[in-house]
């Protein structure tokens, strides 16, 4: 539903000494030089990135330049200081914008974020839970022992959504905290613990699916309304996707009714350049031919796989892409509408909290929480995280 030779760059460069606008046929205009951020230089998000760069080099001669972060806030700093024009990043991306979690913070807050464009491949986000236990839907985890990753809000975010799909919470499971990703996936094997939230593809759930214990993968029913709501009411950036790669026997000839969201999600700043976001968001569908074979996950970016009615605004400049192709409805304006509206509210709420933000670091992330939901719910948006 809804995969490297390269030359490696990885000195990212203020913009201000970028070089000048290159100007192409098709309407395509790009600097010279531009420069990203991205998962570190193992991951498929690198590996996409630089398989994009490689392209817009051969095509329109951009440079472009990577820096590999280690975790969001490294890949998302750069972003956040104007040094680098965009960040293939992960979910963490949406949760800048909505300034929770790591940025709920006097550092951060919410970020003025816009999407250029995602990439959603044939793997899976979900729990990977012991093979020897029988568990087919969430709701068959009540009970079970479920890792929990010390520091890691996106994995926990993701398996409170599933369990919030089997209508449970952390109150209908045993919590077992872990210092790591990995290490929960050796309490696994071990025996220790029965379930720890991954993706389909990944090496930990593939040495899983090896050992004694194997693997299994919660079923979500696509047509289990009531289920999508509850995990949409945690984490509304799942989407019902038919995985196709993954540990356990996943594959086209066996798919598995899951879960997933985008990755890498490639953002940039509000102000980027219009001319730079609608020449990026063109050269990449045009040329999709040229690039969607060159790394693990970029076939995830044709115009089929981009979901338009996300949960983060898309850059004016990739709208307009998209209706000169035909493709942008009324009902997708009135949902980036609403987008825009909901971070202008979180935009003014934060300005307003700073002015009088207490100095305690644990305070300061609790009020600006009360502050940031109440101003919402005001404005009739739901508050999601609280």
């Amino acid at each position: 539903m809804r995969p490297f030779a390269h030359r490696l760059l990885i000195a990212a460069l203020p913009l201000s000494l970028l070089g000048a606008a290159v100007s192409h046929a098709n309407d395509v205009e790009l600097p010279s030089t531009m420069a990203w951020t991205a998962y570190g230089t193992n991951s498929s998000g690198y590996a996409q990135a630089v398989a994009i760069g490689n392209m817009l080099q051969n095509k329109y001669g951009a440079s472009v330049r990577i820096l590999p972060g280690d975790n969001d806030v490294s890949r998302m700093t750069p972003l956040k200081q104007g040094r680098v024009d965009l960040c293939a990043c992960g979910i963490a991306s949406y949760y800048g914008a909505e300034g929770v979690m790591m940025f709920a913070d006097r550092d951060w807050g919410p970020q003025p974020l816009r999407v250029i464009t995602t990439s959603t491949a044939s793997f899976g986000l979900s729990l990977a839970v012991a093979g020897d236990l029988d568990v087919e839907t969430p709701a068959d985890l009540a009970g079970k022992r479920i890792a929990y990753i010390r520091g890691d809000d996106a994995l926990n975010k993701g398996t409170e959504a599933y369990l919030a799909f089997g209508g449970l919470t952390w109150d209908d499971v045993e919590r077992v905290d872990y210092p790591g990703y990995g290490r929960s996936f050796d309490g696994i094997i071990a025996g220790d613990v029965d379930a720890s939230f991954t993706t389909t593809v990944t090496p930990p759930a593939q040495q899983l699916a090896s050992s004694p214990r194997g693997v299994s993968w919660p079923v979500l029913d696509p047509n289990d309304e009531a289920g999508w709501e509850r995990m949409a009411a945690v984490a509304p950036y799942f989407r019902p996707h038919e995985v196709t790669s993954g540990a356990g026997g996943i594959s086209a000839d066996n798919p598995l009714a899951s879960a997933s969201y985008p990755y890498p999600i490639v953002v940039a700043n509000q102000d980027l350049d219009n001319a730079v976001a609608y020449g990026l968001i063109k050269a990449m569908q045009e040329n999709y031919d040229d690039y969607k074979d060159n790394a693990p996950g970029a076939v995830g970016y044709a115009l089929e796989y981009q979901d338009l009615q996300w949960v983060v605004p898309f850059h004016d400049a990739v709208v307009e892409y998209y209706k000169e192709v035909n493709v942008w409805t009324d009902e997708m304006q009135a949902h980036q509408d609403q987008l825009v509206a909901r971070q202008d509210v979180l935009l003014t709420a934060w300005e307003s909290f700073m002015q009088d933000a207490p100095s305690d670091d644990e305070a300061f992330a609790t009020e600006w929480m009360e502050a940031r939901a109440t101003a919402l719910s005001d404005a009739g948006f739901e508050p999601i995280f609280e």
